[in-house]
């Protein structure tokens, strides 16, 4: 038993000796194009998150009939110092359909973000919201919209 535990000592002593070897200079193993990649990375970290602007983070319908279809508009504009991306917006029921830019916004442009939101099944007090997913530093946004439908008579 002695035995079988100090040879395994020696080889794991010397497996841990072996495999520590020097075996080369690190630099000469980096890729020239992942460090222009990781330059061009650290230049657009450095200018900041994109930020973004509204013109207002909720639209009131006001008072609708059931049946409805109510549209709400969003400006938005990139205050920020490089693109901003939205990759997606997530409404808070499928009564509400978003549509918002595919492309980059531009630092200083603007664009919009429209909802339709179909009152039909949804009487009384309604507040329904969109999650954006974007590159800002938070990283969501939310948009709301409310008001109040009518019942349909019955």
């Amino acid at each position: 038993m002695r035995n079988i535990f100090i040879t395994s000592v020696l080889v794991l002593s010397t497996l841990l000796f072996v495999s520590c070897g020097d075996k080369g200079n690190a630099s000469t193993k980096v890729k020239k194009e992942n460090l222009e990649s990781a330059k061009k990375r650290d230049v657009a970290i450095s200018k900041g998150a994109a930020s973004i602007q509204f013109d207002k983070t909720e639209y009131d319908f006001g008072t609708v009939n059931e049946g409805d279809v109510v549209e709400a508009e969003f400006l938005i504009t990139n205050s920020g110092k490089t693109d901003l991306v939205i990759t997606g917006a997530q409404p808070s029921c499928g009564c509400t359909v978003p549509t918002w830019p595919k492309e980059a916004i531009k630092p200083g442009e603007s664009s919009k973000v429209l909802a339709k939101f179909n009152t039909a099944g949804k009487p009384n007090k309604q507040s329904k919201t969109i999650t954006l997913t974007t590159n800002t530093a938070t990283g969501r946004e939310v948009l709301r919209i409310k008001g109040n439908v009518t019942p349909k008579a019955k």
